[in-house]
């Protein structure tokens, strides 16, 4: 059975691309088959978030009826497969964001996970991305405008019939002016916070070589969280690594 899932923010720049790709390959590093989907129409990234911004065949030729989705079906080097999207204003031409759901058809059974870089906001192309899916992932980052956008989003979800899988706080970095994980959950009518990522400069880092993180540093902070959410997904339970001074002490007390 396939498990479609749609990324969602309801705000631009929460990081949800960023989230998209890495969780894309840490679940293949798992050996699950994922196929990620760039269902921002307009303003496409998730082709340049993995190194490889240009393909001859994108999903706006399948929305086009010039090919099938099988045909705009690329191979990273880590063994994720992509569906990329077109980054010139050509391609948006004859396209409609609506037949998103019926060109998804053809991935059904031939693999395990789709997970959809739906577009930021709410609108047409957002809609289409929640009603193409099965499940939805809400991303927010730890600010009241952002919360709110997820709440509307979450709204939405309801609406359509999408399950909401959980939510993932991202780019929390515990500073005094952010909302409390407490608070963002009870804003959200306590949907369960599957992950929080840090905010980490091992993941800009690795956006400016176009490398994502959990390829480029598995080890840093935040791939360590991404590949943590990725296991979670799929029922998985990888223990959380223990800080440096619980290590400590707990070499002193084997003494």
């Amino acid at each position: 059975m396939t498990r479609i899932v749609s990324c969602v923010s309801g705000k631009g720049g929460a990081g949800k691309t960023t989230i998209v790709a890495n969780l894309g390959i840490a679940l293949a590093k798992l050996g699950k088959d994922v196929v990620v989907l760039d269902g921002n129409l307009t303003t496409p990234n998730l082709g340049l978030h993995l190194g490889v911004p240009l393909y001859p065949t994108t999903l706006h030729d399948v929305l086009k009826g010039r090919a099938s989705i099988k045909d705009a079906i690329y191979r990273h080097e880590t063994g994720l497969k992509i569906i990329p999207a077109g980054i010139g204003l050509k391609d948006l031409k004859g396209v409609d964001a609506r037949d998103l759901p019926t060109a998804l058809l053809d991935l059904l059974g031939n693999t395990e996970i789709v997970l959809i870089d739906a577009a930021a906001g709410l609108g047409r192309e957002a809609l289409a991305a929640v009603e193409a899916s099965d499940e939805l992932l809400l991303i927010t980052n730890p600010d009241l405008p952002s919360v709110t956008d997820a709440l509307k989003a979450a709204k939405l979800a309801e609406q359509l019939g999408t399950k909401v899988l959980g939510l993932v706080i991202n780019r929390k970095a515990n500073k005094p002016h952010e909302m409390k994980t407490s608070q963002i959950a009870g804003m959200l009518d306590n949907i369960e916070v599957l992950a929080e990522i840090p905010e980490d400069v091992s993941v800009q880092e690795a956006i400016a070589k176009r490398i994502p993180a959990v390829h480029h540093n598995p080890k840093a902070r935040a791939s360590r969280e991404l590949q943590r959410l990725a296991a979670k997904l799929v029922g998985i339970e990888i223990p959380e690594e223990k800080q440096w001074h619980h290590k400590f002490f707990g070499f002193l007390m084997r003494k």
